[in-house]
């Protein structure tokens, strides 16, 4: 395809979306006049001072990429090989649970958008509908479940059973959530979609939960969610013990230690995820960029290294991919599209990302992704 049919192409495409707005500053305030003052916070805010949230965004702007002429990047192509799938770009959506404060559709609307693009959609434990609601609107199209581990273990077994049984390709086990983040958005806001119930999807479907609880009405539901999700006791032994029960690959989200990374190799985790949750969970750690370098350095290729916290344009995509990075992970932008106009927000929203990133690589010099790789970052 010639550069000047791609140009119409791409022009096409940004007037047939011409709705959603143009880049992450945009989005996120038109996100921010539609939603309440109390779900845009949680949504938007980070922990403490949000000097980790901050840190995420600024730490990508102190890499430069210099990038190479002369090349023939007249054919592109952007995709990768990730677990057992070919996927048409480096791009994973992130587990974002309660979606329903962004929309009514919730996930059903963002798992659709991520089915069409054929790209993996990562479903939050805390989602507002089911695994099994997500598994039938989206058929076999590439997904993983997302774990927060249990306090009752076989709460999480049982999870990652039905996640098996519905068809998802992978199990992803956050371990950055032993409790929640201060997250004083929330704190003034006085507000807890937890306990108002946006995240119980998942749990009223699994029979081990039910079972387990002294009576069914709401309130005893919400309140035994919570005395499950947050798991201080989490410990190598437990993923230990979750590899022998499921087939699935376990990836770790949350690493941030090359320690932790060399840990993982020796329990044969099959992939990692480096992340601090967007700031959300420990204010003042280390943005997950400056993170990355470590990890990749000592997995040295052996499993796939995704990157999560601070993806807000294609430059970012190729930056982390430059460092690394197996693939990227997004999250509050395609959240911010979902209030904005639901899966066709979401779609929109991905496909300019993809179309600014698939630019982006073009003007770096490279026409593949591991042409790209090779790009120098200062």
């Amino acid at each position: 395809m010639s550069n000047h049919n791609e140009q119409d192409s791409f022009f096409k495409t940004v007037a047939r979306e011409k709705e959603l707005p143009i880049g992450f500053e945009q989005l996120e305030k038109q996100a921010e006049s539609i939603l309440d003052p109390h779900s845009f916070g949680y949504i938007q805010s980070g922990a403490g001072h949000e000097e980790t949230l901050r840190k995420n965004e600024q730490a990508f702007e102190k890499r430069s990429i210099v990038p190479r002429f002369l090349t023939d990047v007249s054919h592109v192509d952007t995709s990768i090989q990730l677990l057992n799938r070919r996927i048409p770009f480096p791009v994973v959506c992130a587990p974002i649970g309660m979606q329903k404060l962004a929309h009514n559709d919730g996930e059903i609307a963002s798992s659709k958008a991520a089915a069409q693009l054929n790209i993996p959609f990562i479903q939050s434990t805390v989602s507002s509908y089911s695994i099994e609601d997500i598994s039938t609107a989206t058929k076999q199209s590439p997904k993983w479940f997302q774990l927060y581990w249990s306090n009752n273990e076989d709460v999480s077994y049982s999870m990652v059973e039905r996640a098996e049984k519905a068809g998802y390709e992978a199990i992803v086990v956050t371990v950055d959530t032993v409790q929640m983040g201060w997250r004083e958005v929330d704190l003034r806001n006085q507000f807890s979609p937890l306990k108002l119930g946006i995240g119980k999807a998942n749990y009223e479907q699994d029979p081990v939960f039910m079972a387990s609880l002294p009576k069914r009405d709401q309130q005893t539901i919400v309140d035994h969610i919570i005395k499950n999700i947050y798991h201080p006791h989490l410990h190598w032994e437990h993923l230990k013990k979750l590899k022998e029960r499921t087939s699935l690959p376990i990836l770790l989200k949350g690493i941030l230690h090359s320690e932790d990374a060399k840990l993982a190799l020796e329990l044969g985790i099959d992939g990692i995820i480096v992340s601090n949750h967007g700031g959300r969970q420990l204010d003042g750690v280390i943005s997950s960029i400056e993170a990355l370098p470590h990890i990749v350095q000592e997995i040295n290729g052996r499993i796939p290294v995704l990157f999560d916290s601070g993806i807000r344009r294609g430059t970012d995509i190729i930056k982390a991919l430059c460092l690394g990075a197996t693939a990227v992970s997004i999250g509050r932008p395609y959240i911010y599209a979902l209030a904005v106009d639901g899966e066709r927000g979401v779609h929109s929203y991905v496909n300019h990302l993809m179309e600014e990133f698939t630019t982006s690589m073009k003007l770096a010099g490279a026409s593949t992704i591991e042409e790209l790789r090779s790009t120098t970052i200062m």
